[in-house]
């Protein structure tokens, strides 16, 4: 197939520029204290990078994307004033999470769906989705990066991801999950704002962690630099329509604002 369904509902208007045909970078990207990503914020197939093999049902499940974390992402990127990266295109083509060495960069089976398309994939066209999609992605992250630092903006970087509430039959009892490495300067306090509320369930690195492999992008481009860095896993579910995750960005603002403040 060449394309899938519609991603979820936008919580803020905006303003896309793109910085390679695949790569979109959204808002100025000096502003605010918060750099924003959504490493799996789309599940778009785009024409040239070949053909999976799975039908519109299964590319609208996560096992191609993270659904409702772009709007998410872009809701806190807008409410910040800062920028937002994210690859147009899906996890299952390269995985922007992992370094193209990892065995789970791209899959032959995802859960328990194979992917056809990625069995005995040909090296050119492994090496295109690298260089346009992986690579592409991480230069812009770094382009922006550098640009702050220039600035001598302040700079924290999260990244935004959402989780399948049941997983492998194994239902999964986190609302939201923060996660960290070495690095758990804003960690702490967001994992503290949001157990304020007693009616959310934290995970604290789950439901995934570092050990997993999943924090390759933030330790790439932030705890490389040294800068505060956070990984946000919401379920899924709890971001499925506009106003649940307009909900959330309303959440995640005060806590990540309260957060940065506890650490400045």
């Amino acid at each position: 197939m060449s394309g899938a369904g519609a991603m979820n509902g936008v919580v803020e208007p905006v303003s896309v520029e793109r910085s390679t045909d695949l790569i979109r970078r959204e808002g100025a990207p000096t502003g605010g204290d918060f750099v924003i990503v959504c490493d799996h914020a789309s599940n778009r197939i785009p024409p040239g990078f070949g053909e999976l093999g799975l039908n519109d049902t299964d590319m609208r499940r996560h096992i191609a994307w993270d659904p409702g974390a772009l709007p998410v992402a872009r809701g806190l990127a807008g409410r910040f004033g800062g920028p937002l990266l994210y690859p147009d295109a899906s996890r299952l083509l390269i995985d922007c999470n992992r370094p193209p060495t990892a065995a789970d960069s791209t899959l032959t089976v995802s859960e328990d769906t194979e992917i056809p398309g990625n069995r005995g994939l040909a090296a050119e066209l492994r090496a295109r989705r690298i260089a346009e999609i992986y690579d592409a992605y991480h230069a812009a992250i770094d382009a922006v990066l550098e640009a702050r630092a220039a600035e001598g903006a302040t700079t924290a970087v999260v990244a935004v991801h959402s989780f399948t509430p049941v997983y492998r039959g194994k239902t999964r009892p986190w609302h939201i999950g923060v996660l960290y490495d070495a690095d758990r300067r804003l960690a702490e306090p967001l994992l503290a704002a949001l157990r304020a509320d007693a009616d959310l369930v934290v995970g604290d690195n789950e439901p995934y962690g570092p050990w997993d492999g999943v924090y390759h992008t933030l330790s790439r481009h932030a705890e490389a630099r040294g800068l505060p860095c956070v990984m946000i896993e919401i379920a899924n579910d709890r971001i499925a329509d506009p106003d649940a995750q307009r909900a959330w960005v309303d959440r995640l603002e005060a806590a990540l604002k309260a957060s940065l403040g506890a650490i400045a």
